[in-house]
């Protein structure tokens, strides 16, 4: 309940817009001095959080699509262990997108662009969507007994959204990483996201 106050009060901030360092009074952009090591981590420390949870897909989709590559599960693990990896693969990147949707965004798109609706990284998860939907189809059929587990057709079904995550993984790590975030933001205003 707390996280979901602090949510409520990051919302309520009159924060300025867009708000890129420029020099107040030209509108120049600012060429900005080096971090020191303590602002570097200040700065950098939503793109660890996001890229310790990112990590987590990657792994899961690497164990998932290796076995697809390499037509066999991986060793000692059954098809309803697999399928049940796979199936919480989909439920759990299902709950982060919609968390940072509902709860990351819109806080970080009262200064960074690239977090509005209509841009790129909510564009991507709409695409990794459709393919994510796809994924349980048919890894829910395979659980139901409707069709038999072929890994060479998981391969092509993983294929059709691989590209858009990892794209997708890799540019939110870049976007909250310590050189784009001091450009949006001072590390007070970072101490106040509840996240």
């Amino acid at each position: 309940m707390e996280a979901a106050n602090g949510f409520e009060k990051m919302a309520k901030l009159d924060l300025p817009k867009d708000a890129p360092s420029k020099d107040v009074k030209t509108g120049a952009k600012q060429d900005l001095p080096p971090l020191s090591a303590a602002d570097f981590k200040a700065y950098n420390r939503l793109a660890e959080l996001m890229d310790a949870y990112h990590n987590h897909f990657r792994q899961t989709w690497n164990l998932l699509y290796g076995a697809c590559e390499s037509n066999k599960r991986p060793q000692g693990m059954s098809i309803r262990a697999f399928l049940r990896t796979a199936e919480e693969f989909a439920h759990h990147l299902t709950m982060h997108h919609t968390i940072e949707e509902q709860s990351i965004f819109p806080v970080l798109a009262k200064k960074m662009p690239k977090f509005r609706k209509e841009l790129e990284l909510l564009t991507q998860h709409k695409k990794i969507h459709e393919g994510l939907e796809v994924f349980e189809e048919y890894i829910g059929a395979c659980r139901n007994g409707e069709r038999e587990l072929r890994l060479g057709e998981l391969r092509e079904v993983m294929g059709g959204f691989g590209t858009v995550l990892w794209e997708h993984l890799d540019e939110e790590v870049k976007e909250l990483g310590a050189e784009n975030m001091r450009k949006y933001w001072t590390i007070a205003e970072l101490k106040q996201i509840p996240f």
